[in-house]
C-alpha cells in the first residue's frame, strides 16, 4: 500500500474530529429521554468490557486457566474486592491453576 503517510494521517484526524464534533452541533439540548440517558450511561462499561475480554481468554497458554482467573476475578469483584486485590488473586489463580494441571 503506496502512498502520501500524511494524507492518510489527516484524514483519520478528520474522521476522528467529526465523530466528536457532530453530537456537539446536533444536541444542544439536554438529553430527556431516560432510556437514553440510560444507553448513554453504560457506554463506557460495555465498551471496556468488550475489548477486554477477549484479551483475558488469550492472555494465557489454556482457555481454561485464562477461566479460572476470570472466574476467580468475577466473584472477588462481585463480592466487593478491591482492584489490586482482585487482579492479584486472579493472576494467582491462573498461575496455581497452570502449576496443577499442566505443570
Amino acid at each position: 500500500m503506496r502512498g502520501n503517510i500524511y494524507l492518510y494521517i489527516l484524514v483519520m484526524a478528520g474522521v476522528t474530529y467529526l465523530i466528536r464534533l457532530i453530537p456537539l452541533i446536533f444536541m444542544r439540548k439536554e438529553i430527556r429521554n431516560v432510556y437514553l440517558k440510560s444507553f448513554l450511561y453504560y457506554v463506557p462499561y460495555v465498551t471496556l468490557a468488550v475489548m477486554t475480554f477477549p484479551a483475558i481468554l488469550s492472555a494465557t497458554a489454556n482457555l481454561w486457566s485464562a477461566l479460572a482467573g476470570f472466574g476467580t476475578a468475577l466473584i472477588l469483584a462481585y463480592r466487593g474486592g478491591s482492584l489490586f486485590k482482585v487482579s492479584i488473586i486472579a493472576c494467582l489463580a491462573v498461575y496455581i491453576f497452570e502449576l496443577m494441571v499442566w505443570g
